[in-house]
């Protein structure tokens, strides 16, 4: 036996680091580094809940006498479906028309924040008033535009609409700068305008992505429209609000199933999209 194989030998017979970790006595220090983040995250819920003045036992009490309230939910009313069917079309609408106005706003506003396509100032002035948009909610902005225009569908519009300037404007301006820059440099070395490579060298190829993220960005309007119609834009859920405050269960678990087909078939509906076309 030479003295390479017998150093191999001897490794394969000697304990490996796991077994010599195993074989040593119990260690509490060896699980610090998992006790200590669930300790310091279980004593600011315990904070946090003592700021809150969270009550537990009217917890309990609140669930034990809304049963009765979820019994009647379990029960809706199908003869106001006839009644639902329209205020569900606003909703989908107002979601849509949002969104197709957003997106198509969002590429100018995403060109303008590129950092290979706009100027430093103008870069700069745009992805601020993006990020101040994408600090607001939506039903913050839908506040002052009730202020402004009124109660209705077109208040609702307005807001999905400055809502996916400013989620998509972000996400399309990061897009175009992982562009690659040879493709656009060498259009400009032949020859062509700049409106030519704005189109072809820079929107063309991000296309599938905007078809991709506007897709994204229209089964979220679904649901923000839900809840903007609850507070002035129209749609179903202005209807599943009025069907609480009247006390109608019957007629808002009727809404409550409408909402939830909404969302499932937007979802299903984007994701086919996206699988049949642009994967």
């Amino acid at each position: 036996m030479n003295v390479l194989s017998y150093k191999k030998n001897r490794m394969s017979t000697l304990p490996s680091k796991r077994d010599r970790a195993s074989a040593l006595p119990y260690k509490g220090g060896r699980y610090l580094r998992y006790l200590l983040p669930l300790g310091v995250l279980g004593v600011l819920t315990w904070l946090s809940s003592m700021v809150c003045h969270t009550n537990w036992a009217s917890l309990a009490k609140g669930i034990h006498e809304s049963l009765p309230y979820f019994k009647n939910l379990l029960a809706p009313d199908w003869s106001a479906l006839s009644s639902l069917l329209k205020p569900a079309l606003d909703s989908v609408l107002i979601a849509l028309v949002g969104t197709f106005a957003g997106t198509l706003i969002a590429v100018f506003f995403a060109l303008s924040a590129a950092s290979n396509v706009a100027p430093r100032p103008v870069r700069f002035i745009v992805r601020a008033l993006m990020g101040i948009e994408r600090a607001l909610p939506e039903i913050v902005i839908l506040l002052f535009l009730v202020a402004a225009f009124g109660m209705g569908p077109f208040s609702g519009v307005l807001s999905l609409t400055i809502g996916c300037v400013g989620m998509l404007g972000k996400l399309l301006a990061d897009a175009i700068e992982e562009l690659d820059p040879v493709y656009i440099e060498s259009m400009e070395a032949v020859g062509a305008r700049k409106v030519q490579v704005l189109f072809f060298g820079v929107i063309q190829p991000i296309v599938p992505t905007i078809v991709s993220y506007g897709l994204f960005r229209f089964e979220m309007s679904i649901r923000l429209s839900i809840v903007l119609g609850a507070v002035g834009a129209g749609g179903i859920g202005m209807e599943l609000y009025r069907a609480f405050s009247l006390y109608e269960y019957p007629r808002a678990s009727m809404a409550l199933l409408l909402i939830l087909v909404l969302v499932f078939l937007s979802e299903r509906g984007a994701a086919y999209l996206r699988k049949k076309y642009f994967t």
